[in-house]
């Protein structure tokens, strides 16, 4: 099973990660990925900062394989290329497969019909490409999907998958019912007792835990459960908005809100805007994520960050022992998830 720091880090090697030079320099990790290189498209001013990072950080370049061996492909494949979501996941998987001597292939799945599960012939091009493994961020796959990639031998991990895999596939997520806790506690902290939750869907594995934490902790406060504080929103942002509309059209509507998704606070804050209310002063609103669209937000949203980069890193390390003809200990390895307070949350009005 691959191990994680304290903080839900992945450990990839002692030192700096390009990650933290990139972030040091100010720059993509796919800039500082090329001044490492040596490639000559980088300005001079960017160049210099890397370089300026690299020294600073003490960053030591990780050897690759065997340069006279073409170096093995792995496939990312997500449901779409345009999410902030399915950027960290990029992000984190680049900085694996570079630290490992991977070359990476990027793909998003094409879906047919209502199922949203992605058609088969992308699965032939992994074969025509000879792909060694692959990582999916996915919504999820068919039970057809994972027999064919079974047929073909073909070594894969899920990234936060939505539905349970089946028991022997392996697959990385996040601490979700922790994260409901963590959430649910921090409103608590501030006086709330009228908690509400906005869901994603009923019976997915994220959804599912992080509504069972806020019961939980809930439970643990002596604070009542109603039944009519629980909405669920399909991850979408207009489902969220009209779940929001419900909760406030309540007789006693709640002072507080857990959505359990970053997006789907985007429909919540929308609601709440048309009916004059603030936030947090009316309403504190926290999420679930930690995505960028939290920090654009007005006010910023607290939310309870998923480790999207590291988990992707964490898949690909997997995949990587996988690929190499180990077993892992374990087929569920969950990253810790960690509170993100910023300005939308505050003690309830007397």
């Amino acid at each position: 099973m691959v191990r994680t720091g304290s903080a839900g880090r992945t450990s990839v090697a002692a030192g700096p990660t390009l990650a933290v030079v990139a972030r040091e320099a100010g720059v993509s990790v796919p800039t500082a990925s090329k001044v490492v290189n040596g490639r000559e498209d980088v300005a001079p001013d960017t160049r210099r900062r890397v370089t300026e990072a690299l020294d600073r950080l003490g960053y030591v370049r990780r050897p690759r394989f065997d340069g006279a061996r073409t170096p093995r492909t792995v496939d990312l494949v997500v449901d779409s290329l345009e999410s902030s979501g399915s950027g960290a996941v990029l992000h984190g998987a680049e900085e694996a497969a570079h630290d490992a001597g991977l070359e990476i292939v990027v793909s998003a799945a094409l879906t047919r019909g209502r199922s949203g599960r992605p058609e088969r012939g992308w699965l032939d091009k992994l074969v025509t490409r000879g792909s060694s493994g692959v990582l999916f961020h996915l919504a999820e796959l068919g039970g057809h999907q994972y027999a064919w990639l079974e047929q073909h031998r073909i070594p894969f991990v899920m990234i936060d998958p939505v539905l349970e895999p089946p028991p022997d596939v392996a697959s990385v997520g996040a601490a979700n019912w922790q994260g409901g806790v963590t959430a649910t506690e921090h409103l608590l902290a501030l006086g709330h007792e009228r908690i509400a939750v906005v869901a994603g869907h009923r019976h997915t594995m994220s959804s599912g835990a992080r509504v069972a934490g806020y019961r939980s902790a809930l439970a643990s406060a002596g604070v009542r459960q109603h039944a009519e504080y629980v909405r669920h929103a399909g991850f979408d942002e207009a489902a969220a908005l009209r779940r929001m509309r419900e909760l406030l059209d309540l007789p006693e509507p709640p002072t507080a809100v857990f959505v359990c998704s970053d997006r789907m606070a985007l429909g919540v804050y929308e609601a709440l805007t048309e009916r004059d209310l603030r936030v947090p002063d009316d309403m504190s609103v926290i999420g679930f994520d930690d995505l960028p669209e939290a920090r654009w937000l007005a006010p910023p949203l607290t939310t309870v960050r998923q480790p999207l980069s590291e988990m992707a890193a964490t898949a690909l390390l997997l995949l990587l022992r996988i690929m190499d003809g180990h077993h892992p200990e374990s087929t569920r390895t969950e990253l810790s998830t960690r509170l993100v307070e910023r300005a939308s949350t505050a003690p309830p009005r007397d």
